[in-house]
């Protein structure tokens, strides 16, 4: 069986919260060796008492470092003598003023991946100011076409700016960049921003706003909540179904299931929208959840029950696909995507922070001696 797509990849990742864990669980699913170092101390960010139960967390090994102490400096120095990729999450200028920026790093390892995850990125007036995950995609213009006109935008988990346009897109330029590297080129400083990515990930529609088919007022649009078949509907039971029928021929089977005529439902008229999506929220509510999950079952309506983080665990596609795994009793996403030259690997638990830190020290080089030095002097723990 394959290691994985990226085995031999040796990535050094400094703890962080947000998508930094991420990004490391999508490299470490493909095969590269994560070495994640976590602060010394009980409050370590992006580990702590959550990491047994953190899928983000799964398949690293794990050093406690205090990086700020020179000897902790060095030690982390030296790990990055090794490393492919180094993986940061703080504010522009922290590692520099530990003496670990890309400048030292680079110096010890030309063909180092340097890779810098922030909320606004490295440069812009800013860049040093605090934020999360929805500040971000407000910025971005990605949270305002989001809900219904006359309330506020709801909050999207942080699907969005943490892990769509953050995690996703660090991992993506780190791929990139070990591409170009391997290419015959150097290594270099990767500045991934949530902004950015967040408004990367707005480019259909501004190339539909650009070509005059999306309308730049809230629910207003197709895929924005305001076409009757394309939006949630509450059901008897309480639960919800997602309708996407876009096309008339899966327009023509939602209406066919729900009992519509097609001459008297046109599906592009949108003087009649307001009308059709109140007759389907009555509709959708004479019936439970699962009950028009059955009904719509086998065709191609375009409606799914909209199900809970356990009950998708369960559901009977997800398991045939495997799409989720257990690991040490903790239901979380398999590796994604699928590699048929890459065989799929159940992930190794989650590690507490700093238990790996004695055999890593070791792999250094260091004895026994002076191990002991750097723990009784709390450089390591």
């Amino acid at each position: 069986m394959s290691h994985g797509a990226l085995h031999g990849v040796r990535v050094v990742e400094i703890a962080a919260l947000g998508p930094v864990p991420f990004a490391g669980m999508l490299l470490a699913d493909m095969g590269a060796e994560v070495i994640r170092v976590d602060r010394v101390g009980p409050a370590a960010p992006g580990a702590g008492a959550q990491v047994g139960t953190d899928p983000r967390h799964r398949g690293r090994r794990s050093i406690g470092i205090d990086l700020k102490q020179p000897a902790g400096v060095d030690l982390l120095l030296r790990l990055v003598d090794g490393a492919d990729v180094l993986m940061e999450g703080m504010r522009p200028g922290a590692t520099e003023r530990l003496g670990l920026g890309p400048e030292p790093c680079l110096a010890r390892n030309p063909r180092l991946v340097y890779a810098r995850m922030t909320g606004w990125g490295q440069s812009g007036p800013m860049a040093h100011r605090a934020g999360h995950d929805i500040n971000y995609i407000s910025l971005a213009g990605a949270l305002y076409p989001m809900g219904p006109a006359d309330q506020p935008p709801p909050v999207p988990l942080n699907l969005v700016g943490d892990f769509g346009g953050g995690a996703l897109y660090l991992a993506f330029g780190i791929v990139c960049a070990l591409r170009e590297r391997d290419l015959g080129g150097a290594g270099q400083v990767l500045d991934a921003a949530m902004v950015d990515g967040a408004v990367s990930l707005t480019a259909m529609f501004h190339g539909m706003l650009a070509a005059g088919t999306w309308s730049p007022r809230r629910e207003d649009n197709v895929l924005d909540g305001a076409a009757p078949f394309y939006r949630s509907y509450r059901t008897a039971d309480g639960g919800f179904v997602a309708v996407g029928a876009i096309e008339p021929q899966f327009h023509a089977q939602l209406l066919a299931g729900l009992g519509l005529s097609a001459d008297d439902w046109p599906q592009y008229d949108r003087s009649r929208w307001p009308a059709q999506r109140a007759e389907l929220t009555r509709l959708f509510a004479t019936r439970s959840r699962d009950e028009w999950a059955a009904l719509f079952d086998g065709t191609d309506a375009c409606v799914t029950p909209v199900l809970t983080l356990a009950e998708a665990a369960t559901h009977p596609h997800l398991v045939a696909r495997r799409s989720l795994v257990e690991v040490d009793g903790v239901h979380q996403p398999a590796p994604a995507p699928r590699l048929t030259g890459s065989g799929a690997r159940v992930p190794a638990p989650p590690v507490g922070p700093g238990v790996d830190t004695d055999r890593i020290l070791a792999d250094l080089g260091l004895g026994g001696a002076e191990i002991d030095d750097l723990r009784a002097r709390a450089v390591v723990s």
